[in-house]
């Protein structure tokens, strides 16, 4: 086995977490599989993982190693693609990242019909609430919502979204409609650390910013439960206007507040390579911009 289909082994018991689940995915045998592995540790001069009876895990070098193939695999892939014309025919593994709610609310509905559209193409689509590495991690383009973290990037601009508090109803029949900011310490909040702080709601007041302490009645780890939390009339919870867009636009939710709210936060489609992109790249971009501008969810 060379050193290429080494790197491939190695990075697929990584992502997989394990050398049975590698060895099921390449076809291969699990001597080979470990094989492989032992033969580049052997060459680094250091081990890539901890291995237990009851888990594999990656050594620091093996996490520095893993960002290094994975690298080395996507312009590997890239220069094998470019050679058989795919800068010129959309097709190959198209990888996109997005936070988890708005991949499952916007970008889900569009990939799908984009891959019906080219059939020459697969996708995979990470959804996380996290900070991604586009070249790092194999990403080809992925949504960003606020400022950009790299200048490095070209970012074609998707529309807004703002941080809103709504709640259902039915609970404001009952508790009433917050006037103020400062009304909020008043009723019962529900709030997701998904998006970091829980303690301090950000408002704006004239030319001022405002800051609430908060006091949750019920904290939950996703933005999706804490929706789920107001749906059912427990009370007011803040989160993106994109994440709530089809509860507005029902009336199964009521935004409040709204003449407080901070300034509208930009949503771009990011990727690292511009024109010179692959066409899958080029022509998934076109598309996905050519849907989402003007969308309802993303007028701020």
């Amino acid at each position: 086995m060379d050193r290429i289909e080494e790197m491939r082994v190695f990075v697929a018991v990584a992502e997989l977490g394990g050398f049975a689940a590698a060895s099921r995915q390449l076809k291969l045998s699990a001597p080979t599989v470990t094989r492989a592995v032992a033969a580049l540790e052997e060459q680094i001069g250091a081990e890539l993982f901890v291995r237990t009876t009851r888990f594999v895990r990656l050594t620091d070098s093996g996490e520095r190693y893993l960002q290094d193939c994975r690298r080395i695999m996507r312009d590997l892939e890239d220069s094998e693609a470019q050679a058989a014309g795919a800068h010129l025919a959309p097709q190959g593994t198209l990888v996109i990242a997005s936070p988890i709610v708005f991949g499952q609310r916007l970008l889900l509905p569009l990939l799908v019909d984009f891959l019906q559209q080219h059939p020459a193409i697969d996708a995979r689509a990470l959804l996380v609430d996290r900070p991604v590495q586009l070249g790092e991690e194999g990403i080809d383009c992925a949504f960003c919502m606020g400022p950009l973290p790299d200048s490095a990037m070209v970012a074609v601009p998707v529309g807004h979204i703002r941080r809103i508090v709504c709640a259902s109803p039915h609970y404001l029949a009952e508790h009433g409609n917050p006037g103020r900011p400062q009304d909020l310490t008043e009723h019962t909040l529900v709030v997701s650390v998904a998006d970091g702080r829980s303690d301090r709601w950000r408002f704006i007041d004239g030319d001022r910013e405002l800051d609430i302490d908060i006091t949750p009645r019920l904290t939950v780890s996703t933005n999706e439960a804490a929706i789920t939390a107001a749906l059912s009339g427990f009370g007011l919870t803040r989160v993106m206007s994109y994440q709530v867009s089809a509860e507005l636009q029902r009336g199964d939710l009521l935004r409040v507040l709204q003449t407080f709210e901070a300034k509208p936060v930009p949503v771009s489609l990011v990727n690292t390579e511009g024109r010179r992109g692959a066409a899958k790249i080029r022509n998934f971009i076109s598309f996905a911009t050519a849907r989402l501008r003007g969308h309802p969810a993303l007028v701020g």
